[in-house]
């Protein structure tokens, strides 16, 4: 997130960054695993479903990239907390699973605290922005039930491999209309974010093939000490206020639905679930 607004207030467009982002991990990859005599590691039947995955990846990711450059990082980090309450939107309202109140009660505090940090008509909070990094939190959900289901026949550098493949194509078609000329600085900050993206999404694609979901999404409240650390380091700038007075609201919340998911799936057998230990 730090090194794409350093590369958008450098003049770079989201489509160009989305593309290098993806197209630069594909060499990467394939590097690795002839060396390594692992190519077989990409074999999968199921083409289609990696390309629809990334259909929602390149939603996910210019949400994510435009919230990151509108926003500050603290603020762009705590939006996308609301994954987890997205994802018992979710398992209600799609999947039609039951969702008693300790997990209704838990949303709405999250939301409560997301109203905090935007305040409708504040001029701290960029509005495209705003919208940008709560439609990130949604598309996260989305594509972690579909890497969830893909890791159950394909290996987790394929779902990664595929993923860049696909939105490398798909990216590929906006790139007359926005690549420029770069620097040598520039291309070095083009591989840096593609580094930085591989390796991210490889851990991410790795933790929820052995992790639930919920708990995986948790695990991103990390990401407020860290971007705080980054903005001010990098552009002197702390987080605003309404940041602090939301942000243990939506923290609260996420770890009451990840505390409850965790007990009801200690209720569940393994053997009904078709997972062993």
């Amino acid at each position: 997130m730090a090194l794409v607004k350093v590369a958008s207030a450098r003049g770079i467009a989201i489509p160009e960054l989305l593309f290098w982002r993806q197209a630069s991990t594909i060499p990467v990859i394939l590097v690795i695993l002839l060396t390594s005599g692992q190519m077989y590691k990409l074999r999968t039947s199921r083409l289609k479903s990696h390309a629809f995955r990334a259909v929602f990846s390149c939603i996910g990711m210019s949400s994510v990239f435009t919230a990151a450059i509108l926003l500050s990082l603290p603020q762009a980090s705590v939006l996308s907390f609301t994954s987890p309450f997205f994802a018992v939107l979710v398992t209600a309202l799609i999947l039609r699973d039951p969702v008693g109140p300790w997990r209704w009660i838990a949303v709405g505090i999250g939301f409560a605290g997301v109203l905090l940090i935007a305040q409708p008509g504040a001029e701290h909070l960029n509005p495209i922005g705003a919208v940008a990094g709560l439609t990130a939190a949604l598309v996260v959900v989305i594509i972690s039930y579909q890497v969830k289901d893909l890791a159950r026949t394909d290996d987790a550098i394929a779902c990664v491999f595929y993923l860049a493949l696909f939105a490398s194509l798909y990216l590929a078609v906006l790139m007359p209309f926005f690549a420029t000329r770069h620097s040598a600085e520039d291309w070095l900050l083009l591989a840096a974010i593609g580094a930085a993206g591989l390796a991210g999404q490889y851990l991410m694609t790795v933790s929820l093939v052995h992790g639930a979901i919920a708990t995986v999404l948790i695990m991103d409240y990390a990401l407020l000490l860290w971007t705080t650390v980054l903005s001010v380091m990098l552009w002197d700038d702390w987080p605003h206020p309404a940041t602090w007075l939301g942000a243990p609201l939506i923290i609260a919340a996420g770890t009451i639905i990840t505390m409850r998911e965790h007990r009801l799936s200690k209720q569940v057998s393994p053997v009904s679930t078709g997972i062993a230990d």
